[in-house]
């Protein structure tokens, strides 16, 4: 049973590719788009795209291309090819508005655009354009059968963005660059007060305050140290039973002390 099963699955593939090359060297679009289509229901989609790419310009402005230019994008897409399916999609959307295909090619090409988003360590640019595509997706489907995967989506690129920002305001205080934290580390504060790294950003801060206040010149030390001691405050306000709660206690005795020598 097992040597016919696999005699039919051989002769199956022969054929399949015979079909393929035979469409491939045809003139006749017709038969291109139907192998192209059997490629592509076959899981097939490098050879359907080649294709479908051989018969796109034959289609273009005729009743049957919104099919054909729907499974090409989608081709691209189920091949990881997101560059492409990203641009195909958009192209799809913008020529198709009345599609019923259309929301769904406008939710895959904004999807396109998050699987490119690298990883937090790398350049954001295509994070920052994956999040200004899906957010427009959101704004223009707000009730999209697509939308909880859109709004994952935006979550996890906007802690990504975030991520980015945290590490780079504490490579500031890393290389012991103060003042470059703190402006940093107000900065992130700022964009982003509902991050999860607000309590290790308000740590850091306090860190980069200290430092900068302790080992400051006397005609600013003054200021520096008052300001540290409203970033502790800050810091406990925000948790009271912060892990960093013993360093902070330290920090801020070091810091009292200090400024005693300018009550008397």
């Amino acid at each position: 049973m097992s040597k016919v099963v696999s005699f039919l699955f051989i002769a199956f593939f022969l054929i399949s590719c015979s079909e393929y090359q035979k469409a491939l060297k045809s003139d006749d679009v017709a038969v291109k788009n139907e192998a192209a289509n059997k490629m592509y229901e076959a899981g097939k989609y490098i050879k359907a795209i080649r294709l479908y790419e051989q018969i796109a310009p034959a289609y273009k402005g005729k009743p049957s291309a919104e099919r054909m230019f729907y499974f090409y994008s989608m081709a691209l897409y189920k091949s990881n090819q997101y560059y492409l399916a990203g641009y195909q999609l958009e192209n799809f959307v913008a020529t198709y508005p009345k599609s019923e295909k259309r929301e769904e090619c406008a939710f895959l090409a904004a999807e396109c655009f998050y699987k490119l988003s690298p990883s937090y360590s790398l350049d954001q640019t295509d994070t920052s354009k994956a999040l200004d595509k899906m957010q427009h997706f959101i704004d223009v489907y707000p009730d999209s059968q697509f939308l909880p995967q859109a709004n994952v989506c935006v979550k996890e690129l906007r802690e990504k963005l975030e991520k980015k920002a945290f590490e780079i305001a504490k490579q500031y205080n890393t290389i012991a660059d103060y003042k470059g934290a703190l402006k940093a580390f107000d900065n992130f504060l700022s964009d982003y007060p509902g991050t999860p790294f607000k309590e290790q950003a308000l740590y850091y801060r306090l860190d980069s305050a200290y430092n900068l206040a302790i080992n400051s010149v006397e005609a600013k030390k003054q200021e520096r140290l008052t300001y540290a001691k409203s970033t502790y405050t800050n810091l406990i306000k925000h948790n009271s039973q912060s892990e960093y709660k013993d360093k902070a206690d330290k920090m801020l005795a070091e810091v009292e002390k200090e400024l005693q020598k300018y009550t008397k």
